[in-house]
């Protein structure tokens, strides 16, 4: 079936088609939060429990109620991350109360770069770093399957050079 939008491009007329981060992303930051949070727990409960009292071990709660939140708002912001592709720039949109809208023009794209930390790597995700001549509209986009970051740099860096002619 024909969906009338342009495969090079990932748009249908006027409209941008917004791609989401993969759930790798947030099962990465909540498992850091969790062992962050582990280490906290201990830290903040056993070492006053161990040297003024039990009743001071109840310090490990603070660490756990603090994560119950983060859990919450690592879901909120990792649904606010997406991204699209136009016929002659990049979009990406995040933040939940603040909301942050970065138009990346390819033929201002200096340097596209994929990397993968070693946490990254386990997780099988790589970010895409998008470097311009000015500093202020670098962007990132985190957390992609490695084959995606890519083709996203390979179809940035060929649209890139083909608009930049002029530079």
């Amino acid at each position: 079936m024909e969906t009338g939008i342009p495969e090079e491009t990932g748009v249908l007329g006027d409209e941008p088609v917004w791609r989401m981060l993969p759930p790798g992303l947030l099962r990465m930051r909540r498992l850091l939060l969790a062992v962050w949070t582990g280490v906290l727990a201990l830290a903040a409960g056993l070492l006053p429990g161990l040297l003024a009292g039990r009743v001071w071990a109840a310090f490990a709660l603070l660490p756990l109620a603090l994560a119950a939140w983060g859990w919450r708002l690592l879901g909120r912001n990792w649904r606010s991350w997406r991204y699209a592709e136009r016929a002659d720039d990049l979009l990406i949109s995040r933040g939940v109360l603040w909301r942050e809208e970065t138009v990346v023009p390819y033929g201002r794209m200096q340097l596209v770069e994929v990397t993968s930390g070693p946490v990254e790597r386990w997780f099988g995700l790589a970010s895409v770093q998008l470097h311009t001549a000015a500093a202020a509209t670098d962007a990132t986009i985190p957390g992609l399957d490695p084959a995606e970051a890519e083709r996203l740099r390979d179809r940035l860096t060929e649209l890139g050079e083909a608009r930049s002619a002029g530079l």
